[in-house]
């Protein structure tokens, strides 16, 4: 009888856990039945933002529902993926991060309103280089310049950024520690304000994001003196890599990829997943992408989660390098 009630339980918890897996199959093939909200965690006009909305916007066609883009800028992200973090894990609210607000800033900020842990990886959407830009009228000639000046007066040159802790702010400390350079972070609220000062000479570079420098480039306003991709970039052909201009080896590489509410069913995150990838197979999406110097990526679940963990340790070692801290 003993045993008779033991199978009788483990066939209850099977059945319950089946059913509950039934439960999820088909409200997956039922979402979204509704608007779905992407919170992107940055003003608009941003790079984070353009991606959001190109994608959104397919994504809300292939379901025949609405992508509703949500701007909640602040506090380096934190505040647009901290209402992600605590929203229903149901697949109607998104997030479009940028790697920085899950790779760097749990290292710099000692209360972010959320944890990591709270957000689960759906897929890196795209990825794109940085640029050493500088000043085409005030700045120096090559990256070896740069550094020989920044090497010659330790914290004279201050470089810019869209916002602490932002892709833009730790990619100019990433090239300060490589470059084993000495330059002061002056933080502005997004990229354009501080391409505005780079180009009056209130700051002396910007590690930006090539879809925002490549315009001022071609107009003969900022000077590219390097790009952080391995190779070249086909939006900036004749500005060499870093490697080439005199930093072996350094790379750095900016994304921004869709998480969702822990706890969120993962049929719904894999539907999310493999229609983003159809979305970025699409020619017109690949050559949007292209113009803003992005490489669609799709990656699945387990392999973005992979590339946060390891870029979680990377940045790690700047912040404790570069002493960063927030709060």
């Amino acid at each position: 009888m003993h045993a008779w009630l033991k199978l009788r339980n483990a066939l209850a918890v099977g059945l319950t856990g089946l059913l509950a897996a039934l439960s999820f199959t088909a409200h997956a093939a039922d979402w979204p039945a509704r608007p779905v909200t992407v919170v992107v965690p940055f003003v608009a006009g941003g790079t984070t933002d353009i991606v959001a909305r190109l994608i959104g916007q397919k994504l809300g066609e292939l379901w025949g529902q609405p992508v509703v883009i949500d701007n909640r800028g602040g506090a380096g992200g934190n505040i647009g993926a901290g209402i992600v973090a605590k929203a229903t894990p149901d697949g109607y609210t998104l997030l479009m991060t940028s790697g920085s607000i899950v790779t760097v800033n749990p290292h710099i900020y000692k209360d972010m309103g959320f944890k990591v842990s709270d957000l689960m990886p759906v897929t890196n959407v795209a990825s794109g280089p940085m640029v050493v830009a500088v000043s085409a009228t005030q700045g120096p000639a090559t990256l070896k310049d740069l550094i020989a000046a920044a090497k010659a007066k330790p914290g004279a040159l201050n470089f810019g950024s869209a916002g602490i802790g932002s892709q833009v702010h730790m990619a100019g400390e990433n090239f300060a520690n490589a470059a084993g350079i000495d330059i002061v972070h002056v933080p502005y609220k997004g990229e354009a304000a501080a391409y505005a000062d780079l180009m009056a000479g209130q700051v002396q570079l910007v590690v930006g994001n090539i879809g925002a420098v490549a315009g001022f480039v071609n107009q003969g306003r900022l000077r590219a003196l390097a790009v952080t991709s391995k190779e070249r970039s086909p939006m900036l052909p004749n500005v060499p890599t870093a490697n080439e201009a005199g930093m072996p080896g350094f790379e750095n590489t900016g994304w921004f990829g869709f998480m969702a509410p822990a706890g969120t069913p993962q049929a719904i995150v894999d539907k999310v997943q493999r229609d983003t990838v159809r979305v970025l197979q699409m020619p017109d999406v690949k050559e949007k992408l292209a113009k803003i110097g992005m490489l669609p990526v799709g990656n699945s679940p387990a392999d973005f989660a992979t590339e946060i963990n390891t870029e979680l340790k990377t940045w790690g070692d700047v912040v404790k390098n570069r002493h960063l801290k927030q709060n």
